[in-house]
């Protein structure tokens, strides 16, 4: 198993969901599936990352009295 060839978090999404059927299926030789799993670790860590990185970055903006104010997104927010 090589670095991974996503660059976006949707591929890299893919490229798990892939390593996860691979693996699942039992299919592939001891070593090959150590690498897949540590490949799979790997991608974990990386969307774990970039899904912090969006969270600090967005922040639901209110209007009030013609001005945009922005306050921390909660998880209310998520559900409605």
């Amino acid at each position: 198993m090589a670095q991974s060839k996503a660059t976006d978090f949707a591929g890299k999404m893919a490229e798990l969901e892939s390593l996860v059927t691979q693996l699942e299926a039992g299919d592939l030789p001891l070593e090959e599936s150590l690498k897949a799993f540590e490949n799979g670790i790997r991608l974990i860590r990386d969307c774990q990352t970039r899904l912090s990185s969006a969270e600090q970055k967005v922040s639901q903006l209110l209007e009030q009295s013609g001005q945009l104010n922005e306050a921390p997104l909660s998880s209310h927010t998520l559900t409605e």
